[in-house]
């Protein structure tokens, strides 16, 4: 099969689509299969990435807003038509004209700013359309959806795709690199005899606002010993990176700060809890049994962090609340054992890491002769 990918990054996107289709490609071509990337050139988009990974990339550029649609009643439908730098119908026309001559098997679709009017206009050059999504706030006319989220229902896109299309829901399908299956029964060993040690803080590629930092401020006032370990990750493109950084070099705790990781599954393995956000990397974590104190970043986050939270399987902060919260936190796991043993017990539950596999397995049954 012959995949293509429309998602982007940026700034004020982030980067999770444009990573967690890198590694459905990655499961893709690990079975034979092709995959090639449509990305607009935002400001933090992950050009670099997607050809170091050995895919084709055809880079959208950005339209000038006058440019855009000026039928504002007809953008308005989709909450986040502002990320998309362009009109639906300017990037639909685009896409189709990107993959022009190239027979396309499915169309991967990963974008808050598109729904089924672009959708419809792109399926004439392709044979199915398959869409991500995580809010269920607008229509799509594709055949198969994916909601990789915990407390998502199938009933939730009643009305939103066609009777016809297939439904994958819950976190048995999230995308995850192979590396955390791997790494899973390693990890989940680690947690039966738990010891707040080391740990991760991730808050996402971009992290716009400087949460890292906000929690490494908590942290140095916090009652943690100053022997634990801090192993902050954060990605290029993050503004605040290099105050970070200097940061880093203040703390009481020994910290290292790096970027674009590849071995993001080992370091999890190897911490005792993590301080992350509420995205999709808690699919990772939960693989991985790691403990975890959640930070909801964007809005779209607040339904994982809170369905995570009821599962008893990470705490849950909002960002204005970091200093008092995260210390009461914090406090509470090195006091007791047993409350890293529960989170991670419960974690370990909800994703086995296989779900970019059992993707592709649905790709291949499904898709049209």
């Amino acid at each position: 099969m012959h995949i293509a990918f429309r998602a982007d990054a940026s700034i004020r996107i982030g980067t999770g689509h444009v990573m967690r289709c890198l590694t459905l490609a990655e499961a893709l071509r690990s079975r034979g299969h092709e995959s090639t990337f449509i990305c607009r050139n935002h400001t933090g988009n992950l050009a670099n990435l997607i050809e170091e990974r050995g895919f084709q990339l055809h880079m959208l550029n950005l339209e000038a807003p006058t440019q855009q649609s000026t039928d504002s009643k007809d953008d308005s439908a989709v909450a986040h038509v502002e990320w998309l730098g362009a009109s639906w119908q300017t990037d639909a026309e685009q896409t189709i004209s990107a993959l022009k001559g190239t027979k396309i098997d499915w169309l991967v679709v990963d974008h808050y700013a598109l729904d089924a009017r672009w959708e419809r206009r792109v399926s004439v050059g392709v044979k199915d359309i398959m869409v991500i999504d995580d809010i269920a706030d607008r229509p799509h006319e594709c055949k198969v959806l994916l909601d990789q989220n915990l407390g998502r229902n199938a009933q939730d896109y009643d009305g939103l795709v066609p009777e016809i299309c297939i439904r994958l829901v819950g976190p048995n399908y999230a995308l995850l690199r192979p590396e955390f299956a791997e790494f899973r029964e390693r990890s989940l060993e680690r947690r039966r005899m738990p010891e707040l040690k080391r740990i991760l803080i991730t808050l996402g590629g971009v992290d716009r606002d400087n949460v890292t930092g906000q929690v490494l401020s908590a942290l140095a006032q916090s009652t943690l010993p100053r022997e634990t370990e801090l192993d902050v990750v954060m990605g290029a493109s993050a503004p605040a990176l290099e105050a970070v950084r200097e940061q880093a070099e203040r703390l009481p705790f020994q910290a290292s700060v790096s970027v674009n990781v590849t071995d993001m599954a080992e370091r999890m393995c190897m911490a005792d809890l993590c301080i992350g956000a509420a995205g999709s990397t808690s699919w990772e974590r939960c693989c991985l049994g790691l403990p975890s104190i959640m930070v909801v970043l964007a809005e779209n986050q607040r339904g994982i962090g809170q369905a995570l939270e009821q599962s008893g399987a990470a705490y849950l902060l909002g960002k204005e609340e970091l200093p008092e919260s995260l210390g009461r936190a914090l406090n509470e796991l090195v006091l007791s054992n047993s409350a890293l043993i529960g989170l991670a017990a419960r974690a370990e539950g909800i994703c086995d890491g296989l779900g970019s596999f059992r993707l592709v397995e649905e790709l291949s049954r499904n898709q049209t002769p």
